[in-house]
């Protein structure tokens, strides 16, 4: 009986430290996600000054650019980082730190192999995919150079994020794109302003700053692995040795690992690459349009509104990079209970951070779009759209994340796959009825789709407690909403007033909606105890600040 309550007590001891380590690591890799992401975003608002009555072409192009880019860094990275995390967290569970560090060196051979095959084929095969458009091929070109040392640094992330040491990531993802937006910045100002240069030459080297920005985040890098190494060194003295795991068989271990987290990881980037390999082939097929208004459509979507909520995604993304070792270390343990409940747990904060933050960016849709890039009508309808399809987006990068946690790599490669082949089956009549909405609302579709399919096999597998999540659910729903409401009210308020077309009068006009929204949700979610509840304690001192009792 004395044993059974013993177990009972370090299972629930287990479960509180699983949860904690979970919010700590999602706050370190919020924090940085979400620096590095409205870092990413603001610098959009000189940039697009300066590129004047370019701006939507260059943006248009950028986002090409990248499209290609990121799928290249996927192939590259071979999903390494996200593989690293999950193995070592394993290895570490089970007390082989020695391991780990010979995972680490494996994975670095592999990735830097990776790094220069794909930077000479982007390199010298940039012609093939420039999709009929001779500017793209300087970008590529301009692109391939980051691809030579992201894979190390990525690598160097996924060993540190399978200690559960989410902080160097973070503040590693903050200085790597400080360094981009600065030198992008500096270098578009030369070529625009002083030079009074070519707009594509402005977006080459704008796109050449991932380079400087990787460059940046290695040293920071470099200063965690020094700061950590002492501790390292200890668990690796203290821990079992295992000499059966050659350095072969690790290198086949995370080539197997990774070949799955590349299409998984990539289903983002696919979505996007088949938006911009098939939207100006199939526009022309549903009416009359110059290539001017393709290419200012596609930046509207693709790029313009992309930036905004993907600062939203970005929210799931940390989520996402948190959960894989902790879920993979209760897999190794064996855990099933665990593991039920940190799905549980997952699935209830990027409900709570993720639906108010959809909401709320569309509730300031009009405000914010103008800051960025200038009134536009289209603009504005588009980006409210978008903030709601951010929810499903998000919700696939938690849900692949914690699939890929639990093992469950070929399954989530099916779905993938099933999403996928919706996408392409609707594409073109979601484009004939909505044409510039049309991509946006496919990909939506698609991913609903894939997000059913993932949340049904969770709850197979490990039975989910959904009449427990009801609740908290509804909750964030209701409050959700209700914050909505109030800051489109005081929005609609504050237009009467102040004209929300210029780019100054809707900053100003920004604040005072943004705060409401946030005292609001804040104010409901203390009042009700919700936070505490999906939180813990630590909110107890927030809500004494705010005087609620």
């Amino acid at each position: 009986m004395d044993e059974n309550k013993t177990s009972d007590l370090n299972s629930t001891v287990t479960n509180k430290d699983s949860k904690s380590k979970m919010i700590t690591g999602s706050a370190w890799m919020t924090a940085g996600s979400i620096t590095s992401r409205i870092l990413g975003a603001i610098y959009i608002i000189p940039w697009v000054t300066w590129l004047g009555a370019y701006s939507n072409e260059a943006n248009a192009l950028y986002a090409q650019g990248y499209n290609i880019y990121n799928l290249f860094l996927v192939i590259a990275t071979a999903g390494i980082p996200s593989a690293i995390s999950k193995l070592v967290a394993h290895y570490n569970g089970i007390n082989q730190y020695g391991v780990s560090r010979r995972l680490y060196h494996s994975g670095m051979y592999v990735a830097m192999a990776m790094g220069i095959i794909c930077t000479t084929v982007m390199m010298f095969g940039a012609r093939l995919m420039d999709n009929g458009d001779p500017n793209m091929i300087p970008v590529i070109r301009s692109l391939a150079w980051a691809i030579l040392i992201i894979p190390g640094m990525s690598i160097t992330r996924g060993f540190l994020q399978g200690y559960n040491w989410m902080a160097p990531s973070a503040i590693s993802q903050f200085i790597e794109q400080l360094f981009r937006v600065i030198y992008m910045l500096a270098a578009t100002y030369f070529v625009m302003k002083i030079q009074k240069g070519s707009w594509v030459t402005a977006v080459s080297q704008s796109t050449f700053a991932a380079f400087i920005g990787a460059i940046g985040a290695v040293l920071v890098l470099g200063i965690a692995w020094m700061r950590h190494q002492r501790e390292m060194n200890m668990l690796v003295a203290q821990g079992e040795v295992n000499e059966e795991v050659s350095t072969r068989s690790l290198i086949f271990k995370i080539i197997y690992q990774s070949i799955p987290f590349i299409i998984i990881e990539s289903g983002v980037t696919i979505f996007q690459l088949i938006d911009q390999y098939t939207f100006k082939r199939m526009m022309p097929l549903v009416g009359h349009f110059t290539k001017y208004q393709m290419d200012v459509t596609y930046a509207l979507f693709a790029f313009n509104a992309n930036k905004l909520y993907m600062i939203v995604i970005s929210l799931a993304s940390a989520l996402a990079a948190t959960v894989i070792p902790l879920l993979a270390t209760a897999r190794a343990q064996n855990d099933q209970e665990d593991m039920r409940k940190q799905i549980q747990n997952v699935l209830l904060l990027f409900y709570f951070v993720m639906i108010p933050a959809a909401l709320g960016l569309s509730a300031v849709a009009q405000q914010i779009y103008t800051v960025f890039y200038r009134y536009d009508a289209a603009g504005v309808v588009v980006l409210q759209f978008a903030a709601f399809i951010s929810i499903p987006l998000g919700l696939y990068t938690v849900a692949a994340a914690m699939m890929q946690g639990i093992s469950e790599n070929k399954r989530m490669m099916k779905f993938l796959g099933i999403g996928l082949l919706v996408k392409l089956i609707i594409q073109f009549p979601c484009i004939w009825a909505f044409q510039g909405l049309g991509p946006l609302i496919a990909t939506g579709i698609a991913m609903f789709v894939i997000n059913y399919l993932i949340l049904h096999s969770f709850n197979m597998e490990f039975t989910l407690r959904f009449d427990k999540m009801a609740v908290p659910t509804n909750q964030i729903l209701a409050y959700s909403l209700v914050m909505f409401v109030g800051t489109k009210l005081v929005m609609l308020l504050i237009g009467h007033f102040v004209s929300p077309y210029g780019r100054y009068t809707a900053f100003f006009s920004l604040i005072p909606g943004v705060i409401v929204g946030v005292v609001i949700y804040l104010y409901l979610i203390l009042k009700s105890r919700l936070a505490d509840r999906l939180l813990g304690p630590r909110v107890e001192r927030l809500r004494t600040i705010m005087h609620i009792k």
